[in-house]
């Protein structure tokens, strides 16, 4: 018994499935669309498919009159960018007819019709009324940013689907050039020639993140200030940044003196007990002297936004940056068989030379870059 109901729930499940392929479930609930275009798929893997044969004409002729009157009732409807509605209504209807055109089985049944021309209006008459609204934008005199921004979404959508009408791709760029905030970065400054090689690493990083993050977001656009004097920019905003702090070289040098025993006893001799030597075992001492070298280099950045055309500053922050190298060593006087292997391992390290000065200046602004770039980031994310 449990067996036969198994096979007859397995049947309804096929059955489901078969009928949701074929178009069926979706006819049954008035999705003409989606059932024609099921229906067809179906009918490409199995053309003999009966419930797929049954469903394409009845759904074809109901999607076709149901897109039809809201065609119509879409062009007699006052509505803005109308056209659009219109052209998203032809594309279904053209999507129906080239599935069907490319189903052997399926034009046997069905005679989709055309509508490639009542497209083509449809799309002029659609990218025509968004050129007519984002071009009035443009013209008026003294176009804020949000309006220019508007005046793009316009633009953009006409690329979408009409990538070629007019001059709206000019027309896009101009509004995202109008709409955008243009930024300059300057390099960093400082006043040391001393270290004037190394803030060239900083300098490199910077001009990387300009070239890599011209635009971090569609209407934030970075230059630098080559760039900007090059296009004769005059930019909303200025990034300055400057190293108002430094210290480079900070050593320290500490020792630690230390008496140490054995854990364990170990040979330290031998001697003789009844004429026979053997060895004699305790534990061993030793003095190990623990040199520690620390070599610390910081600095702070100053990161200032203003506003370049009222000068008033936006944000200002200060930007610690550290770093500090280490060298370890060891000496020891007495058994060797004292120390741990930590210990002796040490005692086989040698006093070394810190990095260059230069080097050092290099090391402890890296993390400050880090620190700059993504607080600019953050900073425009509200633009």
């Amino acid at each position: 018994m449990k067996t036969f109901l198994k096979y007859i729930v397995l049947a309804s499940v096929i059955f489901t499935i078969s009928c949701s392929k074929s178009g069926t479930k979706a006819l049954e609930k008035g999705n003409y669309y989606e059932a024609v275009l099921q229906s067809v798929e179906k009918l490409k893997k199995d053309s003999d498919n009966s419930k797929a044969l049954e469903v394409l004409p009845t759904a074809y002729k109901n999607a076709q009159e149901e897109f039809t009157r809201d065609i119509a009732r879409a062009r007699n409807a006052n509505q803005q960018f109308r056209w659009e509605n219109i052209l998203e209504y032809y594309n279904k209807l053209n999507k129906m007819q080239e599935s069907i055109e490319r189903c052997t089985a399926c034009r046997r049944i069905v005679s989709p019709q055309t509508y490639y021309r009542e497209t083509e209006e449809a799309r002029d008459n659609a990218a025509a009324e968004r050129y007519a609204v984002g071009n009035d934008i443009l013209r008026r005199n003294n176009v804020s940013k949000l309006d220019a921004r508007a005046a793009y979404d316009h633009f953009e959508k006409i690329t979408i689907f009409a990538p070629n009408y007019k001059d709206a791709r000019n027309r896009l760029e101009e509004a995202l050039n109008l709409g955008s905030v243009h930024v300059v970065v300057e390099q960093p400054k400082i006043n040391s020639r001393l270290y004037q090689y190394s803030n060239d690493y900083f300098q490199d990083k910077v001009e990387e993140f300009l070239r890599t993050n011209r635009r971090i977001n569609k209407f934030i656009r970075f230059y630098a200030p080559e760039e900007a004097k090059t296009v004769k920019l005059r930019p909303d905003h200025v990034v300055r940044l400057e190293i108002i702090d430094f210290v480079v070289g900070e050593t320290n040098i500490a020792t630690d003196r230390q008496n140490v025993t054995s854990k364990d006893s170990v040979k330290t001799g031998e001697a003789t007990v009844n004429g026979k030597k053997v060895p004699v075992y305790g534990k061993v001492n030793a003095t190990i002297i623990k040199s520690r070298k620390a070599v610390r280099s910081r600095g702070i950045l100053s990161m200032e936004i203003f506003d370049y055309q009222t000068n008033k500053t936006l944000s200002r922050e200060e930007i610690p940056g550290e770093y500090t190298w280490v060298n370890e060593w060891a000496s020891f006087n007495g058994d060797e068989r004292a120390l741990t292997t930590t210990e002796l391992n040490m005692t086989r390290s040698r006093e070394q030379l810190p990095p260059p000065p230069q080097q050092l200046f290099i090391e402890f602004t890296k993390p400050i870059y880090d620190q700059v770039t993504s607080r600019i980031r953050r900073f425009y994310d509200k633009y």
